[in-house]
């Protein structure tokens, strides 16, 4: 399978042939499905917190009388049926969303997703990217040279100051480390821009030993 490989320009410079173990897996939904929620459940922050009739403030004192009132007995008037009272089984901010894969299922979804976006032509591949200086406009200028329809996601070999500043005021794009690809970023950027240089990298992180 190849990609096409592209200059700053915005013109083609020929192909790059992708590697098979990594860019020719089976699609398997249910393993991207799964990774998919096992990270953004591992994102997921809990703010909702209610406090229980042990936390509310008051309610020391017995409301009224144990007997002869007609109504029912109440030893606290921050029981959660009274107004006011603690909430019973609210959410609670120490509450555990994370959920566990394991390894070689999590880059096996990993390589089935990239390979997914590879059969329907939606990686392409930049030789590099220079410039004077981190400029948003020049950066927009190059990205409307490349045929990339909607949002895109470029993958860096390392850090890269000049592409991250440049870029990083534009809402439809965003620039991550090769060895940080994940499936919620595959899933919703459209466009893959690899580095030619990342490709290269693509047997450092993934190498089978």
């Amino acid at each position: 399978m190849k990609i096409d490989l592209y200059n700053q320009k915005g013109e083609k410079k020929g192909q790059i042939e992708l590697q098979k173990e990594y860019f020719e897996q089976p699609f398997n939904e249910d393993l991207i499905h799964q990774a998919h929620v096992m990270q953004t459940a591992n994102a997921r922050k809990a703010i909702a917190h209610t406090k229980t009739k042990a936390e509310v403030r008051g309610g020391g004192k017995k409301p009224y009388a144990q007997k002869h009132t007609g109504n029912a007995r109440q030893g606290s008037s921050r029981n959660p049926h009274f107004v006011g009272g603690g909430v019973a089984f609210g959410p609670r901010n120490d509450r555990n969303f994370s959920k566990n894969m394991p390894r070689g299922q999590r880059r096996q979804a990993l390589l089935s997703a990239l390979s997914d976006k590879a059969r329907e032509n939606q990686i392409i591949a930049l030789d590099k990217y220079e410039g004077v200086e981190a400029k948003t406009k020049f950066f927009a200028e190059m990205i409307s040279k490349l045929p990339i329809p909607r949002r895109a996601l470029f993958v860096l070999p390392a850090k890269n100051a000049l592409i991250e500043k440049s870029s990083k005021n534009i809402a439809s794009v965003k620039t991550i480390l090769v060895n940080y690809l994940n499936i919620t970023d595959l899933i919703n950027y459209k466009t893959v821009v690899f580095l030619e240089e990342s490709l290269g990298k693509m047997n450092e992180i993934f190498k089978t030993k």
